[in-house]
Protein backbone atom coordinates (compact mmCIF):
# COMPACT_ATOMS: atom_id res chain seq x y z
CA UNK A 1 0.00 0.00 0.00
CA UNK A 2 1.07 3.23 -1.49
CA UNK A 3 0.03 6.57 -0.77
CA UNK A 4 1.69 9.79 -1.71
CA UNK A 5 0.54 13.22 -1.35
CA UNK A 6 1.80 16.02 -3.13
CA UNK A 7 0.52 19.61 -4.25
CA UNK A 8 1.77 21.48 -0.96
CA UNK A 9 3.57 24.83 -1.03
CA UNK A 10 3.81 28.12 0.17
CA UNK A 11 0.16 30.29 -0.78
CA UNK A 12 -0.70 34.05 0.40
CA UNK A 13 -3.97 33.79 2.20
CA UNK A 14 -6.81 34.12 0.16
CA UNK A 15 -4.58 32.03 -2.21
CA UNK A 16 -5.73 28.01 -3.82
CA UNK A 17 -4.24 25.07 -3.80
CA UNK A 18 -4.92 21.95 -5.02
CA UNK A 19 -3.72 18.84 -2.94
CA UNK A 20 -3.26 15.22 -4.69
CA UNK A 21 -2.94 11.93 -3.64
CA UNK A 22 -1.88 9.22 -5.93
CA UNK A 23 -2.60 5.71 -4.34
CA UNK A 24 -1.00 2.11 -5.04
CA UNK A 25 -1.02 -1.53 -3.69
CA UNK A 26 -4.72 -1.79 -3.09
CA UNK A 27 -8.42 -2.05 -4.87
CA UNK A 28 -8.69 2.58 -4.56
CA UNK A 29 -12.19 2.45 -6.00
CA UNK A 30 -13.55 0.21 -3.08
CA UNK A 31 -12.46 2.39 -0.50
CA UNK A 32 -13.84 5.73 0.93
CA UNK A 33 -10.63 8.34 1.32
CA UNK A 34 -10.04 11.07 3.58
CA UNK A 35 -8.22 14.05 3.94
CA UNK A 36 -7.01 14.84 7.15
CA UNK A 37 -4.49 17.84 8.13
CA UNK A 38 -2.31 18.46 11.70
CA UNK A 39 -0.62 22.04 12.42
CA UNK A 40 2.19 22.43 14.51
CA UNK A 41 1.90 20.79 18.35
CA UNK A 42 -2.00 19.93 17.59
CA UNK A 43 -3.63 16.60 16.47
CA UNK A 44 -4.49 15.65 13.20
CA UNK A 45 -7.82 16.56 12.25
CA UNK A 46 -10.13 14.92 9.28
CA UNK A 47 -10.55 17.40 6.60
CA UNK A 48 -13.08 15.60 4.45
CA UNK A 49 -13.87 12.31 3.17
CA UNK A 50 -15.06 10.95 0.10
CA UNK A 51 -17.25 7.79 -0.31
CA UNK A 52 -15.62 4.92 -2.53
CA UNK A 53 -17.78 6.21 -5.78
CA UNK A 54 -17.34 9.50 -5.43
CA UNK A 55 -21.25 10.49 -4.34
CA UNK A 56 -20.72 11.47 -1.10
CA UNK A 57 -18.42 13.62 0.84
CA UNK A 58 -18.21 15.00 4.32
CA UNK A 59 -16.45 18.12 5.63
CA UNK A 60 -15.09 19.61 8.63
CA UNK A 61 -17.19 22.59 9.80
CA UNK A 62 -14.76 25.02 9.40
CA UNK A 63 -13.47 23.99 5.67
CA UNK A 64 -17.54 23.65 4.09
CA UNK A 65 -17.79 25.95 1.26
CA UNK A 66 -14.01 26.37 0.82
CA UNK A 67 -12.66 23.10 0.10
CA UNK A 68 -13.77 19.77 -2.02
CA UNK A 69 -12.71 16.69 -2.22
CA UNK A 70 -12.97 14.71 -5.25
CA UNK A 71 -11.13 11.44 -6.92
CA UNK A 72 -10.94 9.92 -10.05
CA UNK A 73 -10.56 6.22 -9.93
CA UNK A 74 -9.84 5.98 -13.15
CA UNK A 75 -6.14 7.22 -11.85
CA UNK A 76 -6.52 6.36 -8.57
CA UNK A 77 -6.01 9.43 -6.98
CA UNK A 78 -8.24 11.99 -4.56
CA UNK A 79 -7.59 15.58 -4.39
CA UNK A 80 -8.45 18.08 -1.80
CA UNK A 81 -9.23 21.67 -3.80
CA UNK A 82 -8.42 24.58 -1.20
CA UNK A 83 -10.00 28.03 -1.89
CA UNK A 84 -9.84 31.08 0.24
CA UNK A 85 -7.21 29.46 2.34
CA UNK A 86 -6.04 31.39 5.60
CA UNK A 87 -2.53 30.91 7.68
CA UNK A 88 -5.07 28.52 10.16
CA UNK A 89 -5.07 26.26 7.21
CA UNK A 90 -0.93 25.90 7.75
CA UNK A 91 -0.24 22.07 8.54
CA UNK A 92 0.99 19.22 7.08
CA UNK A 93 -2.05 17.66 4.81
CA UNK A 94 -1.93 13.63 5.09
CA UNK A 95 -4.33 11.01 3.12
CA UNK A 96 -5.84 8.66 4.22
CA UNK A 97 -8.11 5.15 4.05
CA UNK A 98 -9.13 2.75 6.34
CA UNK A 99 -8.65 -1.44 5.67
CA UNK A 100 -9.90 -4.02 8.23
CA UNK A 101 -9.54 -1.28 11.43
CA UNK A 102 -6.17 -0.50 10.18
CA UNK A 103 -6.02 3.16 8.94
CA UNK A 104 -2.96 4.13 6.42
CA UNK A 105 -1.52 7.43 5.72
CA UNK A 106 0.80 8.58 3.52
CA UNK A 107 3.80 10.89 4.67
CA UNK A 108 2.18 14.07 3.90
CA UNK A 109 2.74 17.40 1.77
CA UNK A 110 2.84 20.77 3.78
CA UNK A 111 1.08 23.64 3.31
CA UNK A 112 2.15 26.98 4.75
CA UNK A 113 -0.39 29.81 4.22
CA UNK A 114 1.71 33.11 4.82
CA UNK A 115 2.21 36.66 3.44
Amino acid sequence: VQLVESGGGLVQPGGSLRLSCAASGFTFSSYAMSWYRQAPGKERDLVARIGSAGGTTNYADSMKGRFTISRDNAKNTVYLQMNSLKPEDTAVYYCNFVRGGIYYWGKGTLVTVSS
